[in-house]
């Protein structure tokens, strides 16, 4: 028989971690909301490739997240 481990531990990190990625989560929302604080007017194409860079990188944190892309099994 298994002998089942104490993983409180384990699971306060667990919970610190999530709260860090939520507390990112909502900023990033916020931003996105409000244009990347971008008015229509200011828009370059530094801005696009910015937001491409940003769209690349999330990219990956979901492809990976929920095996798509190169993380598919």
């Amino acid at each position: 028989m298994m002998k089942r481990t104490d993983n409180t531990q384990a699971t306060d990190a667990f919970l610190s971690k999530k709260a860090e990625i939520d507390t990112m989560l909502e900023r990033l929302k916020t931003l996105s909301d409000e244009h990347f604080n971008w008015s229509p007017g200011e828009i370059t194409w530094g801005h696009v490739g910015t937001l491409t860079h940003y769209a690349e990188m999330l990219k990956r944190i979901t492809d990976s997240a929920f095996k798509e892309g190169e993380f598919a099994e």
